[in-house]
């Protein structure tokens, strides 16, 4: 009996406000907190509360049979707690309801499994920690930034305990195998893989109003009817979105709402197929075969790789500058300088800086609150040059004593393969 996988991804980054470089040496706050607030409220009364009532009250009429997941960045979480607390009190609700799996991730949104483990782990504990301080679960799924993954990342994310990882479908690695089925690792082969079907997922995400597709209107019916036809050997539909896509992305007044009522009802109600989570279904399900994704992949754009975030050397230079400072702040060991650390490491700051403007450059414009991928550039190292000027000189008024016994352990210690 196939399955379907509802997954939602939900993240807010704290976004920068106009740092300029006379700024330097004189000003560190970083952060845009009227536009953080402001785009906070925004989204939850658009998308986060009445996205939540919906799947609320799916979830009281259907009990066992409709089941979602979520990954909630701990940039979000933090936002829902300083500007929008209703919103986390609706997720708890869910949580409650016992048909909801809330999956591990980088506490950041950031992009530390492309830097090495140790930033990686530490980040995955912190925002474990914090999903079982809010909701009450112990996450038992992984999913990493924008879906990224390769070997490499199978590898850590195994050695971590998880026994399940979510990713993209991308075609250039599936090549004729169907993302309908459960995968494994292919270096990790106890790390089972569940791949999003894109297509799928993005005729709900970017193609749900676009009035010139083919198959536009999209009702519960024509997309009940497209899974009840796919092949009788797949075995789950991955459906994994941007929960902004639900009020934000495609706006109230589009039918998207109506949309998310109908589709799961009409499921339940005419045909054998059930919603499961990640969790469920690496428990029921044995793996098809094993994939071999030896450079990363991840759920963005037409390449479904890592150039949106690393893809010239403005977003280069900027990964590597921010990354140099961990050493000297991990001797520090100052919480508040390591929480500022890692809001700057938080991937849509890269992805401000894309400069694809070719199949995908409506996607990065919408997104993009820069007039031009240089600015965002700009702007970020002002404030990391900041940054590191007070992490130096934080490190250098180290007792001797102390500076001493850092510098030995690095010199001693083997530096970690990064993914």
């Amino acid at each position: 009996m196939k399955a379907v996988c509802f997954y939602f991804q939900v993240h807010q980054p704290f976004r920068l406000r106009t740092y300029r470089f006379f700024d330097i040496g004189k000003n560190h706050d970083y952060f845009d907190e009227y536009a953080n607030r402001f785009i906070m409220q925004q989204v939850a009364e658009k998308c986060y509360l009445p996205a939540n009532k919906v799947l609320l009250n799916l979830i009281k009429t259907f009990g066992e049979d409709f089941k979602v997941s979520f990954s909630i960045s701990g940039t979000a979480m933090e936002q829902f707690g300083k500007y929008a607390p209703k919103v986390l009190e609706s997720f708890q609700a869910l949580a409650k309801t016992g048909s909801v799996e809330f999956l591990a991730e980088t506490y950041a949104h950031s992009l530390a499994s492309l830097h090495g483990r140790d930033e990686f782990s530490r980040q995955v504990e912190r925002h474990v920690g914090k999903v079982r301080e809010l909701f009450g679960q112990k996450p038992e799924t992984f999913r990493n930034t924008e879906l990224i993954y390769s070997n490499d990342i199978g590898n850590m994310v195994s050695d971590m305990g998880y026994r399940t990882m979510i990713t993209e479908g991308a075609k250039h690695i599936l090549g004729w195998k169907s993302p309908n089925l459960l995968y494994c690792s292919a270096t990790s082969p106890k790390l089972k893989l569940l791949l999003k079907n894109f297509q799928m997922s993005d005729d709900i995400a970017f193609r749900f109003s676009e009035r010139r597709w083919s198959e536009w209107p999209l009702t519960a019916e024509k997309f009940a009817g497209w899974i009840q036809g796919l092949a009788p050997k797949d075995e789950v539909v991955n459906l994994f979105l941007d929960y902004e896509t639900f009020g934000e992305h495609q706006w109230a007044e589009t039918g998207i709402f109506d949309f998310l009522k109908a589709f799961p009802a009409l499921m339940i109600k005419r045909t054998p197929i059930r919603f499961k989570t990640p969790s469920e279904l690496a428990g029921e399900l044995q793996p098809a075969a094993s994939l071999n994704v030896p450079y990363p992949i991840s759920w963005a754009d037409e390449e479904r790789d890592l150039t949106a975030w690393l893809g010239n050397e403005m977003q280069d230079e900027a990964f590597r500058k921010i990354f140099d400072l961990e050493p000297m702040l991990m001797a520090i060991n100052d919480p508040e300088m390591i929480s500022e650390w890692r809001r700057l490491q938080t991937s849509d700051h890269f992805y401000y800086m894309c400069t694809k403007w070719f199949s995908d450059g409506t996607v990065h414009r919408y997104f993009n609150p820069y007039e031009s991928p240089y600015d965002a550039f700009i702007n970020y190292m002002n404030v990391v040059s900041d940054f590191g000027i007070r992490v130096d000189q934080k490190y250098a008024g180290m007792p001797a004593d102390r500076l001493k016994r850092v510098r030995k352990k690095a010199s001693t210690t083997p530096k970690k393969k990064s993914a």
